[in-house]
């Protein structure tokens, strides 16, 4: 039988897929076979994003059809219908793995104890301990803005935990594990403290601005924008402020900062274009992008001489409003995907530092398994090497050192050799069609000088012959 964990949250924007990420991660270092399983889905035609992101991980066997349980209208509709077709969904998934890693819903985007207790509900039918995770950030009494907001006090912590546990308790659910994901940084050791109470763990993870804010190629999608100008690899990087370029330059030169996209009037070129400038100076913060608002068309001769600058910078053109750009932009967040490959790797370093991946699995019961696939032995490697750091300097080829294990450096390990004498010690091996050439020429029928226990070759050649042999120089 597998041995499976539920993630589920209480609220949305909670994190759970990175957390989810991590723990996959996690599971695939001890067990050959790890699963993932989506019980509810947005919809049957669009792709769920989490799962696409936990099936792209190396060494998970699964189509996307099978890690799907039902769709939200098919839970809204018969809740108890549902909920046998995800058990025997799971069942089949279960079956062909040594763990599952199940994430739970979301289909309301809001705080509900109803959906706490239907996902607590799945997870008791399926027989699957509750990996809760509660958020950091208070976003129901602080709107998000590039993805964040107002951290939460341990005590408002306690508050959202106590009431998430009475809906486990509820729904006869078991909890496995607590992890309070985008906390305060600088209250990690008091959050811990007051959710620790000695039964089950509890781990604290620190916000991570680049995992939450949005990309520019996001920002273009809630624009419903175009890239007039600049790289489109640029498009994955991080937004962190906004800057309305709505006065003179003058004023508009202080306040760029590192990572802001800048939204500029389409009429304004010279805004613009003194954007740019401060771009390509190096002496001003490098801006994440600019976004053009507005109806307007840019000029050909704006166009060619942007072009003449030769600047990777995205320009992104929207016919909406300043008000509705801004807004857009800042209701936009970001989302780790399978494509965001630097998101990707920040969000598994900042999992693996902060929770104990050994005291997970243990607490799962998954104990180092005798087979070892590839993948589970290159993370063996990894982490061996990470525990034990060493200076490796690896010899140059031409030292006695290095040669000495080559058969080509002195075959008879004896200075009296015949061949030693003129043969280098640590001469560089001959190439295969010489060695033949070699052979040809010391191959003779059997006489004295031949060993009976060899063949012939340059090692049972007659001195002389040995000797003519090895005066020729190898190509």
């Amino acid at each position: 039988m597998a041995r499976s964990i539920y993630i589920t949250s209480a609220e949305g924007h909670s994190g759970k897929s990175t957390i989810a990420l991590g723990v996959l991660d996690a599971l695939m270092r001890v067990s050959p076979k790890v699963g993932v399983f989506r019980p509810i889905v947005r919809s049957a035609q669009e792709r769920d994003i989490v799962l696409d992101l936990l099936l792209a991980h190396d060494g998970v066997p699964l189509d996307y059809d099978a890690c799907v349980g039902v769709t939200y209208d098919d839970v809204r509709d018969d809740p108890d219908r549902a909920l046998g077709t995800i058990v025997s969904r799971f069942k089949a998934v279960e079956a062909q793995c040594d763990a599952v890693v199940v994430v739970g819903s979301d289909y309301t985007d809001v705080a509900s104890p109803a959906e706490l207790g239907y996902n607590a509900r799945i997870a008791a039918n399926l027989g699957v301990p509750v990996l809760l995770v509660l958020s950091g950030r208070d976003q129901q009494n602080h709107a998000e803005q590039l993805g964040t907001t107002t951290a939460r006090t341990p005590g408002q912590i306690d508050q959202i935990a106590a009431l998430a546990l009475s809906e486990l308790r509820a729904e006869r659910s078991e909890l496995f594990a607590t992890i309070v994901n985008r906390a305060d940084p600088d209250a990690l050791d008091a959050i811990i403290d007051g959710l620790d109470d000695g039964r089950t763990p509890v781990w604290a993870i620190p916000e991570e601005r680049s995992l939450v804010a949005p990309s520019m190629r996001g920002i273009r999608a809630a624009l419903d924008g175009r890239l007039v100008r600049g790289a489109e690899e640029l498009l994955e990087r991080e937004a962190y402020s906004v800057v309305i370029a709505g006065m003179s330059m003058a004023n508009v030169l202080p306040r760029l900062v590192e990572g802001a996209v800048v939204v500029i009037a389409a009429d304004r070129t010279e805004t613009l274009l003194a954007t740019l400038l401060a771009a390509a100076s190096g002496t001003f913060p490098d801006i994440a992008g600019i976004v053009l608002n507005g109806p307007f068309e840019l000029p050909e001769t704006i166009l060619q001489l942007i072009d003449g600058l030769e600047l990777a910078v995205p320009i992104i053109a929207t016919d909406l409003g300043t008000y509705d750009t801004a807004v857009r932009i800042m209701h936009t967040r970001g989302r780790v995907t399978a494509e965001s490959g630097q998101r990707h790797q920040t969000a598994l370093a900042l999992f693996q530092t902060h929770v104990d991946i050994t005291e997970l699995t243990i607490e799962m019961g998954l104990a180092q398994s005798s087979v070892v696939t590839p993948l589970m032995f290159e993370y063996g490697l990894i982490e061996r090497a990470r525990s034990q750091r060493q200076h490796i300097v690896l010899p140059e080829g031409r030292t006695t050192a290095s040669c000495a294990r080559q058969p080509s450096c002195s075959p008879a390990a004896s200075p009296t050799s015949p061949c030693s004498e003129t043969r280098p010690r640590c001469a560089p091996a001959p190439r295969p069609w010489a060695w033949r050439s070699v052979r040809r020429r010391c191959s003779a029928p059997p006489t004295r000088s031949w060993s009976n226990a060899s063949p012939p070759s340059t090692r049972g050649c007659a001195p002389t012959r040995a000797s003519r042999c090895s005066r020729r120089r190898m190509p």
